[in-house]
Parts: structure tokens; sequence; C-alpha cells
């Protein structure tokens, strides 16, 4: 399985972009989907997340700013970001989980916010 992530880059604060993933998995209708993020020095954290059942999960530190969507007609899953602050750069990863939760990565994409 494989996922590629785009819509990355640079933008001022305030600003929006959105991150696009796209895969071929057979299981992707039935799979949980998230956005990851990781900043230089720190460890991988959870942004977003959606399951198979529909809940969401956000992050409090991007609640109300980041929204996630999935297109399970075109297997891709979709990171809203509005409102950018620059404590939001680092490389973004989208991630699916398969029911017998096995989980796969994209290769990131960039996100740089300057102030």
């Amino acid at each position: 399985v494989q996922l590629q992530a785009s819509g990355g880059g640079l933008v001022q604060a305030g600003g929006s972009l959105r991150l696009s993933c796209a895969t071929s998995a057979i299981s992707f209708s039935i799979s949980d989907l998230a956005w990851y993020r990781q900043a230089p020095g720190e460890q991988r954290e959870l942004v977003a997340n959606n399951t198979e059942e529909g809940n969401y999960y956000t992050a409090d530190s991007v609640k109300g700013r980041f929204t996630i969507s999935r297109d399970n007609a075109k297997k891709m899953v979709f990171l809203q970001m509005n409102r950018l602050k620059p404590e939001d750069s680092g490389v973004y990863y989208c991630n699916l989980r398969t029911p017998t939760h096995l989980d796969y990565w994209g290769k990131g994409t960039q996100v740089t916010v300057s102030s």
C-alpha cells in the first residue's frame, strides 16, 4: 500500500493550506485515516484522525483550525489547515490503519509557516 501526500508549502502565519493524500489501498473505505506531524527534534504527533466508523479526533493544539476529511470514492484523505501558526510547521504524514491494524505511511509533505 502506498500513500502519496501533497499540498505542503510555505505560508505566512494566518494563512491556509490543504493537504491531500492519495492511496490505492483496497481497504480504504474500512480503514482509519490520520494525519501526523513531526517538527525538527520532536516526536511525531497525531494531528487528527477519522475512523471508518465515522469518529473524529483533533488535537487540542489545532482544534477549531484544522479539519480532516475523506473521500472514499477517490480514496483520498484531506487536512484543511486554517489560521496557521509558526508552531504548525513540520513534516506532515498521512497514515492508514487497516482493519487488521496494519499501519501504512506516506512520505510526508513539508509545511512551513513564517511569522
